[in-house]
């Protein structure tokens, strides 16, 4: 079980320890005790010299656990032997055990080593390939700061890592990734609203995928630089959860089956959505609704920012702008067209004795505190604030109070929940000691410098500063010594806020409206998130390069298992352009959480506007809402497997020649988009992968040689091919999610080179947990077509009524079950369309086409 560290191990090390700052002058550890079980290894480590304290006191005596959970997930903890640092409860981020398996059947190799200089390093194997190795490099764990090195490839194919703007593929030579939750407008390679420590890495040598994941909820950098991933932790364990893959769905799939499987979501969330931060009244909400239908454009569900709120507070209405009878109205109106209503919710409640949900919180000891036992008193929209502390036991009741009152006002369909990680605007209880009524002066206006920075407190200021880009990590935020009803400070959880309250909220929900699904959308999230809400990726900028961007964040999302994701489309921030809308809208079109947004002040950019757009924006939402059968059946292979529904091609195609694109945008493995990034372009450069790419407007096929093709865009049009050898089940598009699901279906045979193709379809009642269900699955070989039930025992009313065959020459009759059928086909240059089907989705059948 113990292998020989070479001297490469050593020269890795010095080229190291420049840059780590700690590792240099730290002994690291050196392992006893050692013992084995059948699917697992324990041993003590003890400190292998005199503790270097560079960051905070060395802890002499470690716990090392490694557990071989499943036949391809690994387990390894070192933890402090006293458990003094904090972990995260099993209660706030359930995580699956496994069953355990007899490391000798397993898919990964686990050993260890002792180095003279470095001391205790592990290295974990697939195959013989390295894929987790800290030989040659210190073990640093210290109460405030916990240090681990691993050896990568030099030019390493790394993904994942956030929530941070950034390029799909993480530069592995000079990036630092920063987990600390912060309310700021997407800043380029920042850290942002969310945390997320998993990692995947493509080996190039053998295009297989494997991944990384620790659970850990402290501040954190991930610095990648020549040959190494190294974690720099604000406290806590080092508890690494390794994912053997081998494919990159494997991977995620590993990952999601630890940290929660993507929630389910109801089918109206596909739809277009629109909001906007700065209509005045529910009157120019209402127009705007009536603005989409004059121009033909679907509208699936219309959201209001914090202005329909009576002083921007939680649970209440604008009795002039927003009256609750008028926003009741609306509700009933946007229901009886088949559409929905969403509105906002922030955590912070305004301190108001005057202020009914401010009294009961308090009355009910459910907000965050000082060290001094005083209410901890921030500043949000409202002015002064309190917090929720999810950790408290009356909190969870409380905002399930305060909802119903709230829902019992105004039942409406979905919640969006913001400003969650949490965002304050002023440093520290600046509310402490105030008058109640008092309006405090927004941030954007004051001039006040910044407090004093207490470096002597350790809570406040760290030893090492991880790359935040505040003064302090409590700048925008709750203060890090600010103390929950466990005693547990804001500095060991604050990552965790957004996430609690996402299961607050959707426990409420839950029992709510019984065995319906939620939609609930969350700016702040944390692993396992994905199972409580959805996501967008927050404040963006109009501009061509977040719109690039938004890519990379999409494809981000689907690693940390929340499939359901999307960014403002057109911008959040800034006056966005007619090209660049309609550029924008086209892409859009295809996130899988598709909504248009943006801010108070600004030009308004619903895509009917402008012509261009709008056309632009029709055509693309016609290819969306087509699809949204195969979107759906995507979806529910997420919340079966966690895969995600936006995918980068090199999720399908694992090569180094796709390990960079974030250009274009795979839905499922069957359709590729291909948008217009550049301002002014009228064509796009696309890749194609090895095999046959069908036009989804012409039908004209496209021999991919894993080389760029120049293809035509004008300003309406976006590009979009279905992958050769799929079968595409669409519907006819219409303007709700509603009325498309009542039409019937055409299947789209898209042949390989070699004349074949598969598919499949996912149909349930949309809405329901408990919902009947039917999978079927669809083969096409030597011209006959195959529909066969898989599973479920769903009636499904709608039928096949036509087939669109892709790379099939000439067809003149069509047979059922060996009965020929009179039915009408047409024979194009690029296709055979076939119509008057009508094909029982319920029962196995055989089609000939001849």
């Amino acid at each position: 079980m113990y292998f020989v560290v070479k001297a490469l191990g050593l020269i890795v090390l010095l080229g190291w320890a420049a840059a780590s700052g700690a590792s240099k002058r730290c002994p690291g550890y050196i392992a006893t005790h050692i013992s084995e079980t059948d699917d697992g290894f324990a041993a003590s480590l003890k400190l292998n010299g005199q503790p270097c304290n560079k960051y905070g006191q060395d802890i002499a005596s470690l716990t090392l656990s490694v557990r071989f959970d499943t036949s391809d997930r690994l387990h390894v903890h070192i933890s402090d032997t006293e458990k003094t640092q904090y972990q995260i409860p099993q209660w706030i981020v359930p995580l699956d055990k496994g069953l355990g398996v007899d490391k000798r059947h397993h898919s990964l190799e686990f050993t260890h080593a002792h180095n003279e200089t470095s001391g205790f390093g592990f290295k974990v194997q697939r195959d013989g390939e390295a894929i987790f190795d800290t030989t040659g490099h210190v073990l640093v764990f210290e109460d405030q700061y916990l240090e681990l090195t691993s050896n990568v490839a030099a030019d390493a194919n790394i993904y994942g890592l956030g929530e941070s703007p950034n390029w799909f593929r993480r530069n592995p030579d000079n990036t630092t990734i920063t987990l600390w939750n912060r309310d700021v407008a997407d800043p380029f390679g920042e850290n942002v609203y969310g945390s997320h420590a998993v990692y995947m890495e493509l080996q190039s040598k053998s295009a297989k995928f494997h991944g990384c994941y620790l659970h850990n909820s402290h501040g954190m950098d991930v610095v990648l630089a020549p040959g190494t991933v190294q974690y720099r932790v604000l406290g806590g364990t080092l508890d690494l959860y390794i994912f053997g893959g081998p494919t990159a769905l494997d991977v995620i799939d590993q990952y999601t089956q630890l940290v929660g499987r993507p929630a389910c979501i109801p089918y109206w969330a596909l739809g277009f959505h629109n909001c906007r931060y700065g209509y005045t009244s529910v009157d120019e909400v209402n127009q705007v609704i009536a603005n989409y239908s004059r121009a033909r454009i679907p509208l699936e569900a219309a959201w209001t920012d914090i202005e329909y709120m009576d002083k921007t507070r939680d649970f209440t209405f604008d009795a002039v702008n927003y009256p609750v009878s008028e926003m009741k109205k609306q509700l009933d109106a946007l229901h009886a067209r088949g559409q929905k209503m969403v509105l906002i919710t922030d955590p912070a409640i305004h301190v108001d004795d005057a202020y009914g949900t401010f009294v009961r919180g308090r009355d009910q000891d459910v907000f965050i505190k000082n060290a001094d036992g005083s209410l901890y008193v921030g500043q949000v929209w409202p002015g002064y604030t309190v917090f929720p502390d999810w950790f408290a036991a009356n909190t969870s009741e409380w905002w399930s109070d305060e909802l119903q009152r709230y829902f019992d006002m105004l039942p409406i369909d979905g919640m969006w929940i913001d400003m969650n990680e949490p965002a304050s605007f002023c440093t520290g209880s600046c509310g402490s000691n105030r008058p109640m009524n008092e309006e405090p002066t927004p941030p954007w206006l004051s001039t006040a410098p910044h407090r004093f920075i207490n470096k002597t407190n350790r809570m406040l200021v760290p030893p090492y500063a991880i790359n935040n880009h505040e003064l302090e990590l409590s700048d925008k935020t709750v203060e890090t010594t600010a103390i929950h009803a466990t005693g547990v400070t804001e500095y060991h959880v604050h990552n965790l806020y957004g996430h609690m309250e996402s299961r607050a909220t959707r426990d409420f929900l839950l029992a709510y409206r019984r065995n319906q699904r939620p939609f609930i959308l969350s700016r702040s999230t944390f692993a396992g998130s994905g199972a409580l809400v959805s996501h967008w990726t927050g404040d963006n900028m109009a501009s061509w390069a977040d719109l690039h961007v938004s890519i990379a964040s999409v494809f981000d999302f689907g690693i940390f298992g929340i499939p359901m994701v999307g960014a403002d489309i057109c911008g959040f921030y800034g006056n966005t352009t007619e090209e660049l809308c309609a550029r924008w809208m086209e892409l859009g079109a295809f996130y899988p959480f598709s909504r248009s947004h943006n801010a108070k002040g600004l030009a308004p950019q619903e895509p009917y506007r402008w012509a261009s757009v709008a056309k632009a924006t029709r055509r693309a939402l016609r290819v969306r809402y087509a699809l949204l059968a195969y979107m759906y059946s995507a979806y529910q292979d997420s919340v079966d497997h966690g895969w995600p529904v936006a995918r980068p091609l090199v999720f399908e195609f694992p090569s180094s020649q796709f390990a960079s694109n974030d250009k274009q945008m795979l839905i499922g493995s069957s359709i590729l988009v291909s948008p217009v990034l550049t301002q002014g372009a009228r064509s796009v450069d696309a890749v194609f992968p090895t095999g046959r790419w069908y036009d989804w407007y012409t039908h004209a096929h496209i021999n991919g040689h894993n080389a760029n093709v120049t293809l035509d865009a004008p300003l309406e049009h976006i590009n979009v091919h279905i992958r050769g050898g799929s079968i595409v089940p669409t519907q006819r598009p219409e303007m709700t999610t509603r009325q498309v699901r009542q039409n019937d279906y055409e299947l789209v045979v898209a042949t390989s080179a070699n004349g074949t193709a598969t598919g499949q379809l996912y149909v349930d009642d949309g809405e329901s947990f408990d919902t009947q269900h039917k999978w079927i699955d669809f083969s096409y070989d030597a011209r006959v077509l195959y529909v066969a039930p898989r599973s479920g025992t769903m009636r499904v009313e709608r039928a096949v009524t036509s087939l669109v065959l892709l790379g099939v020459v000439g067809a003149h009759t069509v047979s059922v079950n060996g009965v020929r059928v009179d039915c009408s086909t047409v024979v194009t240059p690029n296709s055979v369309v076939v119509t008057g089907l009508n094909i029982d989705l319920n029962t196995k059948s055989r089609i000939v086409v001849s």
